[in-house]
C-alpha cells in the first residue's frame, strides 16, 4: 500500500508537474489506493500547458493552481509532448511514458 504523495513528474525538456490521486484529490475514483484512476489532479506545472488549461482552477495563473479531474490519457499526452518522464511518479491508470 502506497502512502504519501507521488513525487513530482519531471520531463526530458524540464517541464514539471505534480500528479496526484487519492481520497483528498480531484480525481476519479476519489479513493485511496485505487487499482486504476481515470482522472487525476495535476498541480502547479512549471509552465502553462494548453493540453490541460481547460481543467485549471485559476486559468489566469496557470503555474500557481491545481487542475481537477484531468483525464489520465491527457496527462500521458502532456508527458509525451515534453519528451517523456525522467523522474517522478504517476498514479495507476496513467501510462508511465519514460524518456
Amino acid at each position: 500500500m502506497k502512502k504519501g504523495l507521488n513525487k513530482t513528474v519531471t520531463c526530458a525538456d524540464g517541464f514539471k508537474m505534480s500528479v496526484q490521486a487519492n481520497a483528498n484529490a480531484y480525481c476519479s475514483p476519489r479513493i485511496n489506493n485505487a487499482e486504476r484512476y481515470t482522472s487525476c489532479e495535476v498541480g502547479y506545472p512549471s509552465q502553462a500547458e494548453d493540453l490541460i488549461l481547460e481543467y485549471a482552477e485559476d486559468r489566469d495563473h496557470p503555474t500557481e493552481t491545481v487542475y481537477g479531474w484531468v483525464p489520465s490519457e491527457r496527462i500521458s499526452l502532456v508527458i509525451a509532448k515534453h519528451g517523456g518522464m525522467i523522474e517522478g511518479e504517476v498514479p495507476p491508470g496513467v501510462p508511465e511514458l519514460k524518456a
